[in-house]
């Protein structure tokens, strides 16, 4: 009881103090790079007045760094709220958007393309130009998802541990499907893949986001609505049911909008590890259990150590990059390593 009178205090200022260390962070990937901006000029710029930047600042801050900043919280935060979703669905403090098939859908998606741009897709490349490769990503992570729920629909219910199961058959198959692929790939597609599954904001560009958004923006509205549904499914089914709430109808919804979401970040960013699952262990620990505070914080989370892995990515080996998805994994996997051996029943549910 005292922990819980605790956590209710911390869970506004602890909101707060995310929000700071995002802006933080922000600024950073904004100011630092091969051409450095003066937090003045950067504030100027940001408020509109072009007039302060000499064409070169113009251009690394309006064409490079604020789409790659803009990608980088919309996919970290999307994953971390994603995360927590999905955790609070299966009831399993494993479970990640990765588990409903939507990144090995999209990793599936973006080797046939490759694969097949060249001729029969090229078509669709001549149209869709840059677009075509998220497009594919995004389509395989759909479809996957769309299978796996009609495979775990029973005399029209949603079973969660068919669903879970079927999640990892469908990870195990469409993986073994790109191996496939790629076994009959030439050495600049096997390039291209190897850099989309590694991970990179560096790809963003204003149009891509624009696209991204309209799947990524109904997960910021909606999941924050399913606080109390995830709450009640944290007693059970057969609890949830008993207050009242529509199970069948809102499991459709969050899956749907999560494989949605997913989907467009793995198209935006390629593949992202460990942070839907990392984050929401993270924030937990602090704001508790509850999904109220647990989804915005995830969100603001999530955004955070992307913008910083991506900062570490970009500048520790300057003036290469590493891929920020091998970042993310080299600080998510000691972490939940570190979660896992404390003990704490609290590091769960």
């Amino acid at each position: 009881m005292i922990e819980a009178v605790a956590r209710r205090g911390l869970q506004p200022a602890g909101i707060w103090l995310l929000a700071v260390l995002l802006l933080v962070a922000a600024g950073l990937c904004l100011a630092v790079g091969p051409v450095s901006l003066a937090p003045a000029t950067l504030l100027q710029g940001l408020v509109g007045r072009v007039s302060a930047l000499d064409p070169i600042e113009q251009s690394v801050l309006y064409s490079i760094r604020l789409p790659r900043v803009a990608a980088g919280i919309l996919v970290g935060a999307v994953l971390g709220v994603c995360g927590a979703a999905m955790q609070g669905l299966f009831r399993n403090p494993l479970a990640d958007p990765g588990l409903i098939g939507v990144t090995a859908g999209a990793a599936f998606g973006c080797v046939v393309y490759l694969k097949g741009a060249a001729f029969a897709f090229a078509g669709i490349s001549g149209v869709l130009g840059t677009f075509a490769l998220p497009a594919f990503a995004l389509l395989g992570g759909l479809a996957t998802t769309a299978l796996m729920y009609r495979i775990a629909s029973v005399e029209g219910r949603t079973v969660v541990a068919v669903m879970l199961l079927a999640g990892i058959a469908l990870n195990s198959l469409l993986g073994a499907g790109t191996g496939l692929v790629l076994f009959f790939s030439d050495d600049d597609q096997l390039r291209q893949f190897t850099f989309w599954t590694l991970g990179s904001l560096g790809h963003a560009t204003w149009p891509m986001l624009g696209a991204a958004l309209v799947f990524i923006l109904p997960a910021f509205l909606v999941l924050p609505c399913f606080a109390r549904f995830l709450d009640a499914l944290l007693l059970g089914e057969a609890e949830a049911l008993h207050l009242g709430i529509p199970l069948q109808q809102m499991k459709r919804i969050l899956i749907l909008v999560t494989a949605a979401a997913v989907g467009a970040a793995a198209s935006l960013a390629g593949g992202i590890g460990f942070l839907g699952l990392v984050v929401p262990h993270l924030v937990r620990q602090v704001f508790g259990p509850g999904h109220r505070w647990l989804l915005p914080g995830s969100a603001l989370l999530g955004a955070g150590l992307l913008l910083g892995a991506d900062f570490f990515a970009r500048t520790v080996a300057a003036p290469a990059e590493l891929p920020v998805g091998v970042i993310t994994a080299a600080i998510g996997a000691p972490v939940f390593f570190s979660l896992l051996l404390s003990g704490r029943r609290s590091v769960f549910f």
